[in-house]
């Protein structure tokens, strides 16, 4: 990996002449305030305009503004016809399309493909002011109102959308969103290296059609370069011989299901019935030593992986084994007569540039048009300071890992206490609590590998799973520190944390835990374990219930010392894939044993591109190789066997007993049907109980909050 110049250094655009705006222009009035004939770049976002650096659109508007060019916002505009896309006129450089700060169909739809009632990154919570698939409508749209400009795409939709994947609500296997939107560039994961050497170059007088070179990128292309290696990766693995695993911290790391052009010819002769090659096959140039820099993997194609679900298991496989910036290689997948490339992810932001980042001059607050109108998601984070960005936990159902990356970019110490200063003298209506200090996983600041040459050469999926790797630096002492300093910040009276924390990290650290409870924890604290049973935990790589346990020992432990009463919060899944209905009854019986009783909870929902998506959708296990005979995975579908997952969960409802009765006694377990303590349900029905399941809280996207009640309430 070379060392790619700082995002802040580019020579700025003649534009930085007009200064900073208050807020980005959202209209042309305010942009003849601030003496701009034209924008450079148009942002166009599903969200409502928040200029909080939690805000992806905010984040790149700013950044944008930073770099010289003149930004505006077309924020949740109307797609029914491009009127709207004119609004602030035609760019002078590109349209930058997001659907937000969410995927457009997580953000609509519950796990039950149930439309929302609400959405809380618009103003009043509103709901239907943003499009199913709204980076494809968009990018139509804009596409439309001014034919001749470019169009990127960006965003958590367009990362996880990247390539070929399964959608969950259709039930099918959808292009990449590239080719839908008819967009000229993707840009994937956190994108500002890429968007910043894009746009310079673009204002330079680059075609965009020529910008091929940047990390985090996609794009479509016709042919393949011949002078390029290519490695194909179209057809599964065949059973025989067993090698060794290959070592992960070689400094050469292979790719399962990845092989030499000969190997692989002689797999498809093998496999004529499992995977057809795509079009217009390109021949490859003979290399002795050929360089990562420029070797190609090719995935199954498009057409093979929405045909075979067990193909799409293998490309999902692979695809993930090229995530590590440090040795990824460049991905081709077949589209047609097209081919859809993606450069190798972008090179992690290093401390100063992401302090930069974070220090941009934003407003803290939505846009004035808004008036005094409520958006819950900035409600929920408007005292909320960002530590670090990236989890290397790995679990196969999150999103994180696709779109952010397993790499810890953390912010510097001096920054984090700079910002929060900032918060306390400009943010209004600040009462001096912050609500949360965190990011994706709250207590991996500053945790990375101990050797840069391993962590460039690893090709592990998790740093945790199965255990936490010996070369891992999971020192919880520097965060110590930052939270005593935090506190000491004249005018900060309290600090909470309140993103979800990797417990088996935490652990390791009694004085860590002591620190967050004693401080830190307003009364409750997010934990998520999700399961109790290795199965469903073995498919999620989430550590043993074990861990959980003695984290709880430490918790209340700590809460007695420092004389709170304090509750947990952990997260369970319902009906995820490797879970079976006897899973769910352990667990049902793990809780009613703690005395537990969630309040809320949601089944699994299959977000695009993840590996538990992968298992949902093929039945089988992308964490191994994928064989014709490999490791089958067994899927809760279908309404009845899912709500009976999220039942069990709530065994303490009565609405729920009539379908756990029906349960158990076809499992065999009419034992626990009874009006004693040993029993799950009782065999008596109060008058007015028993219909259908409630629904979930449709805000959740997981599962939600548990109590334990205090002896009085016992």
């Amino acid at each position: 990996m070379t060392e790619p110049p700082d995002i802040f250094s580019y020579r700025k655009h003649w534009a930085h002449k007009f200064g900073t705006a208050p807020e980005l222009p959202m209209s042309r009035a305010e942009m003849d305030l601030l003496g701009w004939d034209a924008c450079d770049v148009i942002i166009v976002c599903g969200d409502a305009y928040v200029d909080h650096p939690s805000f992806g659109m905010s984040i790149i508007g700013r950044l944008l503004e930073a770099q010289g060019f003149r930004v505006g916002i077309i924020a949740q505009p109307d797609w029914t016809n491009a009127e709207d896309f004119r609004r602030l006129g035609r760019p002078a450089l590109f349209f930058g399309i997001t659907a937000g700060n969410m995927d457009s169909m997580v953000n609509r739809y519950t796990a039950e493909r149930r439309k929302r009632s609400d959405d809380a990154y618009t103003p009043d919570a509103a709901p239907d002011r943003r499009p199913d698939r709204a980076l494809t409508v968009y990018a139509q749209r804009a596409r439309e109102a001014y034919k001749d400009v470019p169009i990127v795409l960006g965003g958590i939709e367009a990362s996880l959308r990247r390539v070929a994947h399964y959608d969950y609500w259709s039930e099918k296997v959808r292009r990449s969103v590239l080719v839908d939107a008819k967009a000229d560039i993707l840009l994937f994961g956190n994108a500002e290296r890429a968007l910043v050497a894009l746009a310079h170059r673009l204002a330079r007088g680059e075609s965009i059609s020529a910008i091929r070179d940047l990390r985090g990128t996609a794009f479509m292309v016709r042919d393949l370069p011949r002078d390029w290696t290519r490695l194909d990766a179209r057809t599964l693995d065949q059973p025989g011989r067993l090698d060794p695993h290959p070592d992960p911290y070689r400094d050469e790391p292979l790719c399962s299901g990845q092989n030499s052009d000969q190997n692989s010819d002689q797999k498809g002769a093998n496999q004529a019935d499992v995977a057809r090659s795509p079009p217009a096959p390109v021949a490859v140039a003979a290399q002795a030593a050929p360089t990562r820099e420029r070797t190609l993997v090719q995935l199954p194609a498009y057409e093979q992986v929405r045909a075979d679900p067990v193909l799409y298991a293998h490309a999902a496989r692979v695809f993930h084994l090229e995530t590590n910036p440090g040795n990824a290689r460049a991905l081709v997948q077949a589209h047609g007569n097209r081919w859809l490339w993606l450069n190798p992810p972008p090179i992690p932001l290093t401390t100063p540039e992401l302090d930069r980042l974070f220090e941009l001059p934003f407003a803290r607050r939505p846009h004035s048009s808004y008036g005094a109108a409520r958006i819950p998601a900035w409600e929920m984070i408007r005292f909320s300071v960002n530590i670090m960005r990236g989890c290397f936990g790995g679990c196969t159902f999150c999103s994180i890992t696709e779109h952010e990356g397993r790499v810890i970019q953390s912010r510097s110490r001096e920054s984090i206490l700079r910002e929060l200063e900032d918060i306390r003298d400009r943010a209004p209506e600040f009462t001096g609590s912050i609500s949360d200090l965190g990011g994706p996983t709250a207590n991996m600041w500053r945790m990375s590998c101990r050797s840069p040459v391993i962590a460039a050469a690893c090709r592990r999926l998790s740093c945790v799973h199965p255990d936490i790797c010996k070369h891992l630096n999971a020192d919880h002492g520097p965060l110590i520190g930052l939270y005593r300093q935090a506190r000491a910040v004249p005018g900060i009276k309290r600090i909470l944390i309140a993103s979800g924390l990797r417990y088996d990290l935490a652990v390791r650290s009694p004085a860590y835990v002591r620190e967050l409870v004693t401080h830190h924890v307003g009364g409750y604290l997010k934990i998520a374990p999700e399961h109790t049973e290795p199965g469903p935990l073995s498919k999620m790589l989430k550590p043993g219930i074990g861990s959980f346990e003695r984290f709880r020992e430490l918790f209340e432990r700590y809460s007695r010392e420092a004389g709170k009463e304090q509750y947990l919060i952990p997260y369970f899944i319902a009906a995820h894939p490797g879970t079976s209905d006897e899973d769910m009854l352990n667990l049902a019986l793990w809780l009613k044993r703690n005395r537990f009783r969630l309040d809320q909870v949601q089944s699994f929902l299959p977000t695009p591109l993840s590996l538990a998506t992968a298992m949902y959708h093929s039945e089988r296990n992308p964490l191994k190789i994928i064989t014709p005979d490999s490791e089958r995975v067994a899927v809760p579908r279908g309404q009845r066997q899912r709500r009976l997952h999220k039942a069990f969960l709530r065994y303490h409802d009565p609405d729920n007993w009539p379908l756990l009765r029906e349960a158990l006694t076809r499992m065999g377990r009419t034992d626990l049907i009874g009006n004693g303590k040993r029993h799950l349900v009782p065999s008596f029905q109060p008058a007015g109980t028993g219909r259908v399941s409630k629904a979930s809280n449709p805000l959740r996207t997981q599962s939600s909050a548990w109590r334990r009640p205090s002896e009085r309430q016992r």
